[in-house]
Protein backbone atom coordinates (compact mmCIF):
# COMPACT_ATOMS: atom_id res chain seq x y z
CA UNK A 1 0.00 0.00 0.00
CA UNK A 2 0.83 3.42 -0.64
CA UNK A 3 1.74 5.91 2.09
CA UNK A 4 -0.61 8.68 0.44
CA UNK A 5 0.82 11.30 2.74
CA UNK A 6 4.31 10.87 1.84
CA UNK A 7 3.26 11.18 -2.16
CA UNK A 8 3.88 15.28 -2.25
CA UNK A 9 4.82 16.92 -5.55
CA UNK A 10 6.40 20.53 -5.73
CA UNK A 11 5.91 21.51 -9.00
CA UNK A 12 1.88 20.82 -11.55
CA UNK A 13 2.77 20.26 -14.91
CA UNK A 14 -0.66 19.37 -15.63
CA UNK A 15 -4.00 18.75 -14.55
CA UNK A 16 -5.92 15.77 -16.02
CA UNK A 17 -8.97 17.35 -15.16
CA UNK A 18 -11.34 13.65 -16.19
CA UNK A 19 -9.72 10.92 -14.87
CA UNK A 20 -10.93 7.27 -13.26
CA UNK A 21 -8.88 5.91 -11.18
CA UNK A 22 -11.76 5.51 -8.66
CA UNK A 23 -13.25 2.07 -11.01
CA UNK A 24 -12.28 -1.37 -10.96
CA UNK A 25 -9.92 -1.42 -13.69
CA UNK A 26 -7.48 -0.10 -10.93
CA UNK A 27 -8.74 -1.76 -8.08
CA UNK A 28 -5.72 -3.81 -7.64
CA UNK A 29 -3.63 -0.66 -7.62
CA UNK A 30 -4.88 2.62 -7.70
CA UNK A 31 -3.08 4.46 -4.96
CA UNK A 32 0.48 3.24 -7.32
CA UNK A 33 -1.39 5.02 -9.96
CA UNK A 34 -2.14 8.10 -8.13
CA UNK A 35 1.49 8.28 -6.96
CA UNK A 36 3.11 7.66 -10.09
CA UNK A 37 1.21 10.12 -11.92
CA UNK A 38 2.22 12.74 -8.69
CA UNK A 39 5.52 11.81 -9.07
CA UNK A 40 5.58 13.28 -13.05
CA UNK A 41 3.74 16.41 -11.89
CA UNK A 42 0.22 15.63 -12.88
CA UNK A 43 -2.91 16.13 -10.47
CA UNK A 44 -5.45 14.09 -10.57
CA UNK A 45 -9.47 14.78 -10.97
CA UNK A 46 -11.37 11.49 -10.31
CA UNK A 47 -15.04 11.19 -11.59
CA UNK A 48 -17.98 9.53 -10.69
CA UNK A 49 -20.32 7.42 -12.73
CA UNK A 50 -22.54 6.19 -10.11
CA UNK A 51 -22.75 6.85 -6.27
CA UNK A 52 -20.36 4.52 -4.91
CA UNK A 53 -17.89 5.20 -7.75
CA UNK A 54 -18.33 9.15 -6.66
CA UNK A 55 -17.57 8.14 -2.77
CA UNK A 56 -14.52 5.89 -3.90
CA UNK A 57 -13.76 9.35 -5.61
CA UNK A 58 -13.98 11.48 -2.52
CA UNK A 59 -11.96 8.75 -0.66
CA UNK A 60 -8.82 8.82 -2.87
CA UNK A 61 -9.17 12.75 -3.10
CA UNK A 62 -8.94 12.69 1.13
CA UNK A 63 -5.88 10.43 0.79
CA UNK A 64 -3.41 12.44 -1.58
CA UNK A 65 -2.27 16.18 -2.36
CA UNK A 66 -3.76 17.63 -5.47
CA UNK A 67 -6.32 14.65 -6.09
CA UNK A 68 -9.76 16.05 -6.49
CA UNK A 69 -13.27 14.39 -6.90
CA UNK A 70 -16.22 15.25 -9.01
CA UNK A 71 -19.14 13.34 -8.23
CA UNK A 72 -22.64 12.30 -9.78
CA UNK A 73 -24.29 9.75 -12.48
CA UNK A 74 -23.74 8.60 -15.89
CA UNK A 75 -26.35 8.72 -18.49
CA UNK A 76 -25.81 4.95 -18.62
CA UNK A 77 -26.09 3.87 -14.69
CA UNK A 78 -29.94 5.50 -15.10
CA UNK A 79 -31.14 1.91 -16.31
CA UNK A 80 -29.25 -1.72 -16.03
CA UNK A 81 -28.02 -3.30 -18.68
CA UNK A 82 -24.97 -5.01 -19.88
CA UNK A 83 -23.19 -3.24 -22.58
CA UNK A 84 -19.98 -4.15 -24.92
CA UNK A 85 -18.34 -0.64 -25.42
CA UNK A 86 -16.06 -0.45 -28.42
CA UNK A 87 -15.21 2.97 -29.35
CA UNK A 88 -14.02 2.90 -33.40
CA UNK A 89 -10.96 4.27 -31.77
CA UNK A 90 -10.53 1.72 -29.58
CA UNK A 91 -8.25 -1.22 -29.99
CA UNK A 92 -10.55 -3.91 -27.71
CA UNK A 93 -14.23 -4.44 -26.42
CA UNK A 94 -15.12 -3.38 -22.70
CA UNK A 95 -17.94 -4.67 -20.87
CA UNK A 96 -19.66 -2.57 -18.66
CA UNK A 97 -22.22 -3.33 -16.37
CA UNK A 98 -24.77 -0.92 -15.48
CA UNK A 99 -26.26 -0.19 -12.44
CA UNK A 100 -29.96 0.81 -12.79
CA UNK A 101 -29.31 3.25 -10.36
CA UNK A 102 -32.21 6.22 -9.46
CA UNK A 103 -30.74 9.47 -8.88
CA UNK A 104 -31.12 10.52 -5.13
CA UNK A 105 -30.62 14.62 -4.62
CA UNK A 106 -30.15 14.18 -1.00
CA UNK A 107 -27.36 11.50 -1.37
CA UNK A 108 -25.59 13.50 -4.00
CA UNK A 109 -26.15 16.93 -2.56
CA UNK A 110 -24.35 15.45 0.84
CA UNK A 111 -21.77 14.04 -0.75
CA UNK A 112 -21.09 17.05 -2.78
CA UNK A 113 -20.66 19.66 0.05
CA UNK A 114 -17.41 18.05 0.52
CA UNK A 115 -14.46 20.61 0.27
CA UNK A 116 -12.74 18.31 -2.05
CA UNK A 117 -15.41 17.86 -4.38
CA UNK A 118 -14.48 20.36 -7.27
CA UNK A 119 -17.50 19.70 -9.77
CA UNK A 120 -21.21 17.75 -10.42
CA UNK A 121 -20.48 14.81 -12.93
CA UNK A 122 -19.96 13.27 -15.23
CA UNK A 123 -23.94 13.92 -16.03
CA UNK A 124 -25.15 14.30 -19.55
CA UNK A 125 -27.06 12.69 -22.57
CA UNK A 126 -26.10 9.51 -24.24
CA UNK A 127 -27.78 8.53 -27.40
CA UNK A 128 -25.42 6.45 -28.42
CA UNK A 129 -26.21 3.15 -26.73
CA UNK A 130 -29.63 2.61 -27.67
CA UNK A 131 -30.55 -1.06 -28.13
CA UNK A 132 -33.20 -2.11 -30.56
CA UNK A 133 -36.82 -2.23 -29.21
CA UNK A 134 -35.63 0.41 -26.64
CA UNK A 135 -38.12 3.18 -26.00
CA UNK A 136 -35.97 5.97 -27.30
CA UNK A 137 -38.30 8.90 -26.50
CA UNK A 138 -39.11 7.86 -23.13
CA UNK A 139 -35.05 6.73 -22.03
CA UNK A 140 -34.21 10.00 -23.45
CA UNK A 141 -36.47 12.41 -21.50
CA UNK A 142 -35.36 10.03 -18.33
CA UNK A 143 -31.78 11.26 -19.09
CA UNK A 144 -32.90 15.01 -19.51
CA UNK A 145 -35.14 14.93 -16.64
CA UNK A 146 -31.85 13.60 -14.43
CA UNK A 147 -29.44 16.18 -16.34
CA UNK A 148 -31.71 18.99 -15.30
CA UNK A 149 -31.19 17.75 -11.19
CA UNK A 150 -27.78 17.86 -11.88
CA UNK A 151 -27.92 21.19 -13.06
CA UNK A 152 -29.98 22.25 -10.18
CA UNK A 153 -27.38 20.39 -7.77
CA UNK A 154 -24.54 22.41 -9.57
CA UNK A 155 -26.15 25.54 -8.58
CA UNK A 156 -27.39 24.52 -5.07
CA UNK A 157 -23.84 24.16 -4.35
CA UNK A 158 -21.77 26.40 -6.65
CA UNK A 159 -19.92 24.27 -8.36
CA UNK A 160 -19.28 23.63 -12.22
CA UNK A 161 -20.97 20.97 -13.73
CA UNK A 162 -18.92 17.73 -16.49
CA UNK A 163 -20.65 16.92 -19.24
CA UNK A 164 -20.79 13.44 -20.93
CA UNK A 165 -22.23 13.89 -24.38
CA UNK A 166 -22.34 11.35 -27.15
CA UNK A 167 -24.52 11.74 -30.57
CA UNK A 168 -26.84 14.49 -28.36
CA UNK A 169 -24.49 17.84 -29.10
CA UNK A 170 -28.35 19.97 -29.98
CA UNK A 171 -29.95 18.76 -27.34
CA UNK A 172 -27.31 19.76 -24.87
CA UNK A 173 -27.10 23.11 -26.16
CA UNK A 174 -30.48 23.69 -26.06
CA UNK A 175 -30.72 22.45 -22.39
CA UNK A 176 -27.87 24.43 -21.35
CA UNK A 177 -29.33 27.61 -23.03
CA UNK A 178 -32.46 27.26 -21.20
CA UNK A 179 -31.35 26.12 -17.84
CA UNK A 180 -27.79 27.88 -17.13
CA UNK A 181 -25.25 26.36 -14.72
CA UNK A 182 -24.08 29.47 -12.66
CA UNK A 183 -20.02 27.80 -12.97
CA UNK A 184 -20.51 26.43 -16.50
CA UNK A 185 -18.08 23.78 -16.62
CA UNK A 186 -16.65 20.92 -19.22
CA UNK A 187 -17.72 19.35 -21.86
CA UNK A 188 -15.84 16.01 -21.57
CA UNK A 189 -14.56 14.26 -23.99
CA UNK A 190 -15.32 16.24 -27.17
CA UNK A 191 -15.54 14.76 -30.11
CA UNK A 192 -17.74 17.14 -32.70
CA UNK A 193 -16.89 19.72 -34.63
CA UNK A 194 -15.63 23.25 -34.20
CA UNK A 195 -18.80 24.62 -34.89
CA UNK A 196 -20.40 22.86 -32.44
CA UNK A 197 -17.57 23.51 -30.10
CA UNK A 198 -17.48 26.81 -30.46
CA UNK A 199 -21.01 26.86 -29.15
CA UNK A 200 -20.56 25.28 -26.33
CA UNK A 201 -17.68 28.00 -25.74
CA UNK A 202 -20.17 30.93 -26.02
CA UNK A 203 -22.17 29.31 -23.33
CA UNK A 204 -19.20 30.08 -21.33
CA UNK A 205 -18.01 25.83 -21.05
CA UNK A 206 -14.22 24.77 -21.85
CA UNK A 207 -13.73 21.53 -24.74
CA UNK A 208 -12.52 18.65 -22.52
CA UNK A 209 -9.47 16.65 -25.12
CA UNK A 210 -8.19 13.25 -24.52
CA UNK A 211 -6.18 10.90 -26.23
CA UNK A 212 -9.04 10.56 -29.20
CA UNK A 213 -6.96 13.59 -30.77
CA UNK A 214 -3.53 11.87 -30.75
CA UNK A 215 -5.65 9.08 -32.91
CA UNK A 216 -5.73 11.21 -36.37
CA UNK A 217 -5.28 14.69 -37.83
CA UNK A 218 -9.59 14.72 -37.63
CA UNK A 219 -9.75 17.01 -35.05
CA UNK A 220 -6.47 19.36 -36.14
CA UNK A 221 -9.18 21.64 -37.40
CA UNK A 222 -10.74 22.03 -34.09
CA UNK A 223 -7.97 22.34 -32.14
CA UNK A 224 -6.59 25.39 -34.63
CA UNK A 225 -9.89 27.17 -34.79
CA UNK A 226 -10.67 27.17 -31.44
CA UNK A 227 -8.73 28.91 -28.22
CA UNK A 228 -5.94 27.53 -26.30
CA UNK A 229 -7.76 29.32 -23.10
CA UNK A 230 -10.66 27.25 -23.72
CA UNK A 231 -9.53 23.65 -23.89
CA UNK A 232 -8.39 21.44 -20.84
CA UNK A 233 -6.40 18.26 -20.91
CA UNK A 234 -8.06 14.90 -19.54
CA UNK A 235 -7.54 11.13 -20.17
CA UNK A 236 -10.63 9.70 -19.27
CA UNK A 237 -8.81 6.71 -18.00
CA UNK A 238 -8.64 3.72 -18.24
CA UNK A 239 -10.18 4.32 -21.27
CA UNK A 240 -9.10 5.80 -24.69
CA UNK A 241 -5.09 5.90 -24.25
CA UNK A 242 -2.94 8.40 -26.57
CA UNK A 243 -0.57 7.00 -28.96
CA UNK A 244 2.13 5.42 -28.62
CA UNK A 245 0.43 3.71 -26.21
CA UNK A 246 -2.92 2.75 -27.48
CA UNK A 247 -3.65 -0.21 -26.83
CA UNK A 248 -2.84 -0.14 -22.85
CA UNK A 249 -4.50 1.06 -20.05
CA UNK A 250 -4.46 4.40 -19.58
CA UNK A 251 -2.88 6.51 -16.97
CA UNK A 252 -3.23 10.22 -15.68
CA UNK A 253 0.25 10.84 -16.16
CA UNK A 254 -0.03 10.15 -20.14
CA UNK A 255 -2.46 13.71 -20.49
CA UNK A 256 0.98 14.89 -21.45
CA UNK A 257 0.44 13.10 -24.92
CA UNK A 258 -2.37 15.17 -25.30
CA UNK A 259 -0.63 18.32 -24.74
CA UNK A 260 2.21 17.05 -26.99
CA UNK A 261 -0.67 16.67 -30.07
CA UNK A 262 -1.86 19.73 -29.28
CA UNK A 263 1.66 21.49 -29.23
CA UNK A 264 2.42 20.06 -32.61
CA UNK A 265 -0.94 21.24 -34.50
CA UNK A 266 -0.56 24.32 -32.89
CA UNK A 267 3.43 24.42 -33.98
CA UNK A 268 3.76 26.09 -30.29
CA UNK A 269 6.15 24.93 -26.97
CA UNK A 270 4.18 22.35 -25.17
CA UNK A 271 5.46 24.26 -22.21
CA UNK A 272 2.66 27.12 -23.27
CA UNK A 273 0.30 24.28 -24.08
CA UNK A 274 1.02 22.85 -19.97
CA UNK A 275 0.52 26.26 -18.88
CA UNK A 276 -2.68 27.31 -20.09
CA UNK A 277 -4.51 24.41 -19.96
CA UNK A 278 -3.48 24.08 -16.48
CA UNK A 279 -4.24 27.39 -15.26
CA UNK A 280 -7.70 26.90 -17.36
CA UNK A 281 -8.50 23.74 -15.01
CA UNK A 282 -7.73 25.52 -11.86
CA UNK A 283 -10.24 27.84 -12.64
CA UNK A 284 -12.63 26.12 -13.73
CA UNK A 285 -12.59 23.73 -10.49
CA UNK A 286 -11.69 27.25 -8.62
CA UNK A 287 -8.85 25.54 -7.33
CA UNK A 288 -6.85 27.39 -4.69
CA UNK A 289 -3.88 27.97 -5.94
CA UNK A 290 -1.97 28.00 -2.44
CA UNK A 291 -3.43 24.16 -2.17
CA UNK A 292 -1.00 23.55 -5.00
CA UNK A 293 2.12 21.61 -3.74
Amino acid sequence: MVDSKKTKINFMKYIDTHAHVNFNAYKEDADEVIKRSLEKGVGVVNVGSQYSTSVRAVEMAHRFENVWAVIGIHPLHLRKQNLSYQDSSELEATEIKTSGEEFDYKKYLELAKDEKVVAIGEVGLDYHHFEEGDDVEKLKQQQQEVLLKAIQLANEINKPIMLHCWDAYPDLLEILKKYPVEKKGIVHSFVGGYKTAKKFIELGYKIGLNGVITYTDDFSRLIKEISLEDIVLETDCPYLTPVPHKGERNEPYMVELVAKKISEVLEIDIEDVKKITSGNAIRVFGIKKESLL
